[in-house]
């Protein structure tokens, strides 16, 4: 046998011996990789359909686990929880509804007529939402009747301007909201009276 074939056969091993090394840690890295980001998603929300929930804040209460929301947050606060939750269709979420008791009253801008409404709010987050709005019920007062003051006499008289007025209504709300308990919530409001003078 010559030096040369001698010498070929280690470097062959090793050589087939580093191929499989490589091999294996990249294997390990791409379950390593794999796992890390299944892990990150996970924790991101990405997965399984949602955001992240943050501990502190009120979570999203689904249709059927209404009950034991209010059962752990210590009953329901005079909020109302949404018949007939059973059915198909509709939003996956529950909702809760909080009458405010008070009616508003308001000049309307750039007129001599006033409104006066009664108002309920709704959410699909658990009962901190309606915790929220009851504490701090003067700071949403304040914010509603400056939202109907900011209304134009021919915005209450159609449904579309109804609609955009609710809309409005909401954004000041949970801006009351977020800056005092730095969350939000409120998903709608509903008129139980409605009166233009």
């Amino acid at each position: 046998m010559s030096e040369d074939a001698k010498t070929e056969t280690p470097v062959k091993k090793k050589s087939k011996m580093l191929k499989l090394l490589l091999a294996g840690v990249g294997v390990a890295a791409l379950v390593g990789g794999g796992a890390g980001a299944g892990l990150y998603f996970a924790n991101g929300g990405l997965a399984g359909g949602g955001k992240a929930a943050k501990p502190d804040q009120p979570q999203l209460v689904l249709k059927g686990e209404q009950k034991a929301a209010e059962a752990e947050e210590g009953g329901d606060h005079g909020a109302a929880p949404a018949k007939g939750e059973g059915g198909e269709g509709g939003s996956k979420y529950a909702s809760t509804y909080y009458q405010l008791e008070k009616e508003f009253t308001s000049n309307l801008r750039n007129s001599a007529h006033f409104i006066q409404i009664g108002l309920a709010v709704s959410t699909n987050y658990d009962g901190r939402v309606i915790k929220n709005v009851e504490a701090n019920e003067l700071a949403v007062r304040s914010a509603v009747l400056m939202t109907l003051s900011d209304t134009d006499e021919a915005q209450v008289f159609t449904p579309e301007g109804k609609r955009q007025l609710q809309g409005r209504l909401v954004a000041s709300i949970n801006q009351v909201l977020k800056e005092k308990e730095g969350f939000g919530g409120i998903g709608n409001v509903y008129f139980t009276n409605f009166i233009v003078q």
